[in-house]
């Protein structure tokens, strides 16, 4: 069974730090690009990132995160993270991600939903004093 399990959400004040994991199993995740959406209260789900296979090492990210978050993988783990630093109240969002239907680079129209076929079930990320 193909799945995705995000976790490493929570409460951090402004200028804080978190990471947040992605969980695959089912596939092997370096064989596919992989999204990191966000979605906060009344507004549309958005990209953050995408990190393709590390055979292709091309990763994209929003403006409104670059410089700030950055994506990796560990292989062994079959897993995908984000580090988010120097958080800002509208990074709030539950987070999301996802994996492409098929594809191992995140492409230039990376942060659309469409591409995506399997999501994980989010995590809250709070950013408050």
């Amino acid at each position: 069974q193909v799945q995705l399990v995000e976790s490493g959400g929570g409460l951090v004040q402004p200028g804080g730090s978190l990471r947040l994991s992605c969980a695959a199993s089912g596939f092997t995740s370096n064989d596919y690009a992989i999204g990191w959406f966000r979605q906060a209260p009344g507004k549309e789900r958005e990209g953050v990132s995408c990190i393709s296979s590390s055979s292709v090492r091309i990763n994209w990210y929003a403006g409104s995160v670059r410089g700030r978050f950055s994506v990796s993988r560990d292989k062994a783990k079959n897993t995908v993270y984000l580090q988010m630093n120097s958080l800002k109240p509208e990074d709030t969002a539950i987070y999301y991600c996802a994996r492409v239907v098929s594809g191992r680079a995140c492409e230039r129209d990376w942060s659309t939903l469409e591409q995506y076929g399997t999501w994980g079930q989010g995590t809250q990320v709070t950013v408050s004093s």
